[in-house]
């Protein structure tokens, strides 16, 4: 079995190393650019690589397509002009799934077919160097079928897919991009938005970033995602997104005139239901917004204390991503954020700190 995967990148090279070294399955990697071949190679993500679109293509039993969403079109184009193996399945892993269904059922794949798919996990990292094979355990990978795509070949993708450990949901395009729109572009946006508008009070008062600490910051993480990536997305799903952020403009009214009347029973209300909602959402599920795994620690402000735990850490083997001192403690129980990239790693320092005596707070 050949695979094919343009763009090595974070989820091209995590898919990659998912399959590589599996029996009879060869993992070739595309690249567009000539320095791009080394690091695949170095990593180990792909058994070869090439620049060119044909041989990548050729006789490949399934082709994924990890490109910018700006550029699944243009992909699918090329790879329609080219003679494919027969049966083969072409696959993507963008954000957005209606837009290339749709150009999908406008050109010819011949004998080939497309099913559009969409791992939900990711990494505050990116590149070739940040794969991982674990990127998706446990998340949801959506594949969305076009219109005429035989069963076998969508359960040909999906038995394939078992190898990332992900499970795999099927979801029609515009139902996909309705859910994501709502649960990752929306969000997104706001996030933008709000620290925009800080930014713009901070323009006359420096003290608005200077207090902006812990909470802030965190509930607008999102708002340091690549802008060229964001841009891509949020214009291929423009429709969906003009009607959410219309609905938006409908809570925010609502908002104001609770505040305009002094309606508290009204704004208890609003959190009441909020609060009940969001304690139902699974904790502890890869999503489409990337986790943080992140520990309080309520610590006295004494010498040696932050090498003391970065030492007690290092001596159990404990991966730390990043140590942050929080100046704020008004909206955190503690003056030490310890932020760690595998859930296991989290779960492992809680119990050491736990035994160490420290009051941790998830």
């Amino acid at each position: 079995m050949k695979i094919a995967i343009f763009g090595v990148g974070l989820i091209g090279g995590s898919l990659a190393l998912c399959f590589k070294g599996k029996p009879d399955i060869t993992v070739v990697g595309h690249a567009h650019l000539p320095e791009l071949v080394e690091p695949m190679l170095s990593r180990g993500v792909v058994d070869t690589a090439t620049l060119s679109v044909e041989e990548a293509a050729e006789d490949a039993d399934f082709i994924f397509l990890c490109v910018p969403v700006g550029l699944l079109e243009h992909y699918l184009e090329l790879l329609s002009k080219l003679p494919l193996k027969a049966g083969c399945i072409i696959t993507d892993v963008g954000s957005t799934k209606a837009a290339i269904a749709k150009k999908a059922s406008e050109i010819s794949l011949r004998n080939a077919y497309f099913i559009g798919g969409h791992p939900m996990a990711g990494s505050e990292r990116s590149g070739v160097k940040a794969a991982s094979a674990l990127l998706f355990e446990n998340a949801y990978y959506v594949l969305s079928p076009a219109e005429g795509v035989p069963e076998e070949a969508y359960s040909s993708l999906q038995r394939l897919l078992k190898h990332t450990g992900a499970h795999v949901v099927r979801v029609q395009p515009d139902m996909h991009d309705d859910i994501v729109g709502a649960i990752s572009h929306l969000p997104h946006i706001i996030a933008a938005a709000l620290v925009n508008q800080v930014r713009k009070h901070n323009d006359e008062n420096p003290l608005y970033r200077t207090l902006a600490a812990g909470g802030f910051r965190d509930i607008t993480r999102i708002a340091s995602s690549d802008p060229v990536v964001w841009r891509d997305i949020l214009l291929s799903n423009r429709d969906v997104l003009l009607g959410l952020l219309e609905e938006w403009n409908g809570q925010i009214e609502r908002f104001t005139h609770l505040l305009r009347t002094q309606d508290g029973e009204g704004i208890a209300d609003e959190f009441l239901a909020a609060g009940h909602f969001r304690s139902e959402l699974p904790e502890r599920r890869k999503g489409v917004i990337v986790s943080t795994f992140d520990l309080y620690i309520d610590v006295p402000d004494t010498p040696g204390i932050i090498g003391r735990i970065a030492m007690e850490l290092g001596n159990h083997s404990i991966n730390l991503s990043n140590m942050r001192i929080i100046e704020s403690r008004e909206d955190v129980p503690g003056i030490m954020r310890l932020s760690f990239r595998q859930e296991r790693d989290w779960e492992r320092a809680k119990a050491l700190l736990d035994s160490m005596g420290y009051k941790v707070v998830v």
